[in-house]
């Protein structure tokens, strides 16, 4: 495994892949959190979100991982 996808001849660092499928992840996340009302409970929604998407694009790398290998 090379770490790298091949798009057009253009070399592309798999992490940016997963960063990608984490971050429409975390919108979609997101914006249920802000339908339920759950930011009301947040103290700093900014930071929370950092950390929702810290941990999603951990659990998309860890769940996407065996896939390439």
């Amino acid at each position: 495994m090379t770490g790298e996808l091949d798009i057009y001849g253009v070399f592309v660092p798999s992490l940016a892949a997963w960063m990608l499928l984490a971050f429409v992840i975390s919108l979609a996340v997101r914006r249920a959190l802000a339908w339920t009302g759950f930011y009301r409970l947040v103290w700093h929604r900014p930071l929370f979100d950092l950390a929702l998407y810290v941990v999603l694009l951990g659990c998309v790398v860890a769940v996407g991982q065996p896939l390439i290998s």
